[in-house]
């Protein structure tokens, strides 16, 4: 086990939640002591019965209502992340040839799925060097847009703007939803897990579809094509339209899920939730570029995300040194994304954590480079 310096942080400087993981992230302890408070009510129950079908439907139209869903959008619930989701939009939603839009890791994920398909063209792939950002390019013969709203490895967050095509719009937002806002006439699908902006665990994936998402779906899924029951959003969109999910879903997750959705409609919905994350980016970024040791990482500040924040440290100021330190004190997940391979910190700046605890955060950080 790596030894690091005996550094104690005084007990005025902690963040009052020491919380700062980019997924899983923060649970809120009040919805951890509701979700207790239930007793024999929920868990160990059937998924099938009032009690469940009950957190789906609240699910369902509270997500509805935070993303102010036009008319004929639907929300649809399923299990697997946002990873099952990669291969079910694989067989459920790509007619013949997408696009994708890779910034990084996880938007490299979904393109790795698609590519080698049998039942598909070649994807194209718009591939940029991570810390940027990019758009996709209109192309009659693309049937699916594969874009990502916030990269969770690099901290790059961008535009969701649909091309000038008849494509379908696929956003991955996992990192962004309920932390940045978005437009959904641009997109046709929304899809996330909750472990991000949602102050849940995995397992989970929620879809925002439009009607065009619907009918390709319907299209795609009528028995031509061989599909896995589990990757088959025909069945997924069955059983969330009667308010259930196809197997077992994790019922805690689901509950934690349901909490934090409607903890932040009784805030003002998605407008107060970003205005509390983009508090939380400003703080981080002008610490950054006002330190003599630290930088943003994202070079373009439009670009910088307002969900996960990513600061380069100064090459004398070993990052895993620091994050070990911090996590000694109790500040834990700060360490940067593993494959990145940068001297880096990486930060969550999602709605449950306190805007005053991303301030003291900076502070802590000084005070152990001071010191190191």
């Amino acid at each position: 086990m790596t030894e690091f310096p005996d550094i104690q942080l005084p007990d005025d400087l902690l963040p009052a939640d020491g919380r700062f993981g980019s997924g899983p992230s923060k649970v809120r302890l009040e919805a951890l002591a509701r979700l207790a408070a239930t007793g024999t009510e929920l868990l160990g129950t059937s998924h099938r019965r009032p009690a469940v079908i009950g957190l789906v439907e609240r699910l369902r139209r509270g997500l509805s209502d935070l993303f102010s869903a036009p008319p004929g959008y639907e929300v649809m619930v399923g299990l697997g992340g946002a990873t099952a989701f990669w291969d079910a939009a694989t067989f459920s939603l790509i007619a013949r040839k997408s696009q994708h839009v890779v910034i990084g890791e996880f938007s490299s994920k979904f393109a790795a799925a698609v590519s080698g398909s049998p039942h598909l063209e070649e994807p194209d792939v718009i591939r940029v060097d991570y810390g940027h950002s990019a758009q996709p390019v209109a192309d009659d013969d693309v049937d699916a847009y594969a874009l990502i709203h916030n990269e969770t490895s690099t901290g790059v967050m961008n535009q969701i703007v649909r091309p000038a095509s008849s494509g379908l719009v696929l956003v991955d937002a996992t990192s962004a939803a309920g932390g940045l806002p978005v437009d959904p006439s641009q997109f046709d699908v929304y899809y996330f897990s909750p472990q991000k902006a949602f102050g849940s665990e995995g397992g989970l994936w929620a879809a925002l579809c439009s009607p065009a998402a619907i009918e390709r779906i319907e299209t795609v899924t009528n028995g031509e094509r061989w599909i896995p029951p589990f990757l088959d959003l025909g069945i997924a969109l069955t059983n969330s339209r009667k308010n259930q999910t196809y197997n077992t879903p994790a019922l805690a997750t689901l509950a934690l899920f349901v909490d934090q959705v409607e903890w932040m409609n009784e805030r003002g919905g998605l407008d107060w939730a970003v205005d509390r994350c983009a508090t939380s980016a400003s703080t981080v970024y002008r610490w950054a570029e006002t330190s003599d040791f630290a930088s943003p990482f994202v070079s373009d500040p439009a670009a910088r995300s307002a969900t996960v924040a990513t600061v380069d440290l100064d090459e004398t100021i070993p990052a895993g040194v620091v994050s070990g330190v911090l996590r000694a004190n109790g500040i834990v997940d700060t360490e940067s994304y593993r494959k990145l391979g940068r001297n880096q910190l990486r930060v969550a700046l999602f709605p449950a954590i306190d805007p005053d605890d991303v301030t003291r955060l900076t502070q802590c950080i000084d005070h152990v480079v001071e010191r190191l």
